[in-house]
């Protein structure tokens, strides 16, 4: 007879209590961003923060292949307790945008081996995988851009965001604007670079957020920089 470890029996009470909270409306919402899981992300929070860290339950649930299983794994894991082959397995399974982003967000950002992987990822030929090491890349040109090519960095942004895959395109858009907003001997060419190419120039906005458009994001952010 099989015995059940508690392990096990925390994976069943948690994917019981996940089901209980997917709503139906939401998961419509969900779906329409490519998200296939319909639990609203506060009560996701919720069931983590009571949770507590527990990385050996995180991989479990991570196991399960399930989006909300696999969201709240990445709230309730070790970050820094993944070795660079996971992660990069990881990443590849992460079917969905919200696990892909919460993973390179949430985990790889504070894994030792993030530089690694970002390396890795942006030389990628599957662009999903390659939109993660741009945005480890963004990550950089904010917080640490010491060592980074940034003339490099435009020069491929000119040559193949306009072409790019939508995840990849709105990983290197994010970059261009990182660059013009952080760095103001760059900022002429970055602004220059969104306009001609023309990257998410109509991309709808609502009321009181800023565009993602190169050169109005750019324009906003230093505005709002120069302000305070």
């Amino acid at each position: 007879m099989a015995v059940t470890t508690p392990t096990e029996t925390m994976v069943a009470e948690v994917m019981a209590e996940l089901a209980a909270l997917d709503d139906p409306k939401a998961r419509a919402v969900n779906e329409r961003h490519g998200d296939d899981h319909g639990v609203n992300l506060s009560k996701l929070r919720a069931v983590a923060k009571r949770l507590k860290t527990q990385q050996e339950l995180a991989c479990r649930l991570w196991e399960t292949g399930d989006t909300a299983a696999r969201l709240l794994a990445l709230l309730i894991c070790r970050p820094k307790a993944f070795e660079h082959d996971a992660l990069d397995a990881m990443l590849r399974e992460a079917r969905t945008p919200k696990v892909h982003d919460w993973l390179v967000n949430y985990v790889v950002k504070k894994n030792p081996h993030s530089e690694e992987l970002r390396q890795a990822w942006s030389a990628d030929p599957d662009p999903v995988v390659a939109s993660a090491g741009w945005a480890l890349t963004t990550e950089r040109v904010a917080k640490k851009p010491e060592g980074l090519d940034l003339v490099g960095l435009l020069d491929v942004i000119e040559a193949e965001m306009k072409d790019a895959p939508d995840r990849l395109q709105w990983a290197m858009n994010h970059c261009l604007a990182q660059i013009g907003i952080e760095h103001a001997e760059y900022r002429t060419r970055a602004l220059a670079i969104g306009e001609r190419l023309e990257v998410l120039k109509d991309y709808p906005t609502s009321p009181g957020c800023t565009s993602p458009f190169a050169p109005i994001w750019i324009t906003e952010m230093v505005r709002r920089q120069n302000a305070e």
